[in-house]
């Protein structure tokens, strides 16, 4: 092995600049840590936080960059259940660092003084989102304005979240972001609130499902309030006879367009309306005219009203 005294400077700052082998630290009753809180504490970049299967009455503010934070893979997501417990006031995962992944377990029933709780309140840059279930939340997830980052959600499924008392929850909800960008994941019986929301420049919607069914109270299904890129394809979406705000589905610049233009794309979608009249499928609010390709509608759906026409 050649010294380390003997290396270029470059290979030397590499070799300095490497991570440590990445930790597994287990949490839950008999693992190497009783709470989350206590691996966090000692938690390193690159390391692993596993929680055992069981219902956890725990939460978690994240301070350390590049961590895994996961449910133990037997069993699912159902396994490993955060149930209750806010931190900060926010939400079972308030998320200050940057590049983290959450994976593999629920978080459920996260109600917070102010009406905004969250099952994720991401505050930091970049997060991956991956196999979580969402359920009986304020918010699923909500997050803070982080120009610089990416939030991306796979796989993962938001049930009967959302509220509007005394402010509006949502099943996403982000604020300004680089991308918010949601992956076969699914959305039913959102109350009141939208199934997402997002003031994020760039907002891609891919092969989800979007369902009230017969009890789900949701406003709209996409909602861009500021307007921006939006990129909503392949995806099944039914409004309910129950829906908030039954005459659109989705909805570009209704607050005002304060985010720059980009192509907005609707393609290939399955729309099911039950119990509505007078519905539009894309009310598009900005001057940006969007592209509607191959979606399926009821005829009774006006696919496109607002200012941006379509092409």
């Amino acid at each position: 092995m050649i010294p380390s005294w003997l290396l270029p400077v470059p290979a030397l700052l590499g070799l300095l600049c490497m991570p440590a082998a990445a930790r597994t630290l287990t949490v839950g009753a008999g693992r190497d840590y009783p709470s989350l809180a206590a691996a966090l504490a000692v938690a390193q970049p690159f390391d692993h936080v596993s929680l055992a299967p069981g219902r956890h009455a725990d939460c978690a503010s994240i301070r350390t960059d590049d961590l895994v934070i996961e449910g133990a893979a037997q069993g699912g997501a159902e396994s490993v259940v955060l149930d209750g417990v806010a931190c900060e006031g926010k939400a079972a995962f308030v998320v200050h660092a940057n590049r983290i992944t959450i994976r593999n377990m629920t978080l459920a029933h996260i109600r917070v003084p102010s009406g905004n709780g969250a099952g994720i309140r991401p505050e930091g840059i970049d997060l991956l989102v991956e196999r979580v279930r969402f359920i009986e939340n304020e918010n699923g997830i909500l997050a803070a304005p982080s120009p610089e980052s990416t939030i991306i959600v796979r796989d993962s499924l938001f049930e009967r979240n959302g509220v509007c008392n005394p402010l509006c929850a949502h099943g996403i909800y982000v604020n300004a972001l680089t991308l918010l960008r949601v992956e076969r994941s699914r959305f039913f019986e959102t109350h009141v609130g939208h199934h997402i929301k997002s003031r994020a420049p760039r907002t891609e919607v891919i092969d989800c499902e979007l369902i009230d069914g017969d009890r789900g109270t949701s406003s709209y299904q996409i909602d861009l309030p500021n307007g921006g890129a939006l990129r909503a394809q392949g995806n099944r979406i039914q409004k309910g006879p129950r829906s908030d705000n039954p005459k659109s589905v989705i909805i570009l610049g209704e607050e005002g367009v304060t985010q720059p233009p980009g192509e907005i794309l609707i393609a290939d979608n399955i729309l099911t309306v039950d119990g509505l009249s007078d519905v539009v499928f894309v009310r598009n609010d900005t001057p940006v005219a969007a592209s509607l390709r191959n979606n399926k509608i009821p005829r009774a759906v006006k696919p496109l009203v607002g200012l941006g026409s379509s092409h």
